[in-house]
């Protein structure tokens, strides 16, 4: 069973952050293109439980790479830590067919830019996300390679942030749809 732990930092600049590594000998490993497709049912069964179905798209030096990965709720943990399925698939179409005839419908979508490192046994994503900012990921194999880096690259002072770009991305959405309402109409719009 694969698990995964990850740390998740809120960051002003991601120029800081590359130079910090370049200056730790870390390896540049490639840019990213990423457009990812969550699916859920109309009761929105996975999101209630903490879980989520997404249907990945890469575009990495021109080559068009697609995963189906599937993400189980998240254990109390210093970091984000949860059961992680992923499997690279070559029909994207196909899939996103078979998800309809499961009753999965697309929810959500969100797009991103990233720059992704080795360093000290973790994997460092530095992402771009329109709206939502500049974000360091830390995934690694235990809460202690995480911490090192983290220290390491002088963001041990910054906050984990323990929800996915999907559920900012909805808050997001929510807060954007919910201030047009207020313009127009005057008053509070009750969310879900």
């Amino acid at each position: 069973m694969n698990i995964e732990i990850e740390a998740k930092l809120k960051v002003k600049s991601l120029e800081e952050v590359k130079h910090r590594l370049v200056e730790l000998g870390a390896e540049f490993l490639e840019e990213q293109l990423q457009k990812d497709c969550y699916f859920d049912d109309e009761n929105k069964t996975l999101a209630k439980g903490d879980k989520c179905l997404r249907l990945r798209r890469e575009l990495v030096t021109g080559k068009e790479r697609f995963f189906l990965t599937y993400k189980g709720a998240k254990e109390k943990d210093q970091f984000k830590k949860r059961r992680e399925i992923n499997i690279e698939i070559k029909d994207p179409d196909s899939v996103e067919m078979l998800l309809a005839a499961l009753n999965y419908r697309r929810v959500l979508i969100v797009e991103k830019k990233r720059n992704t490192w080795q360093y000290c046994d973790c994997i460092v994503a530095l992402d771009e996300l329109p709206v939502l900012g500049n974000f360091v990921e830390i995934e690694g194999p235990s809460d202690e390679k995480i911490c090192k880096v983290q220290k390491n690259l002088a963001m041990a002072h910054l906050p984990h942030i323990p929800r996915s770009y999907a559920s900012l991305m909805e808050e997001k959405s929510i807060l954007r749809s919910t201030a047009k309402d207020e313009l127009r109409t005057g008053e509070k719009r009750a969310t879900e």
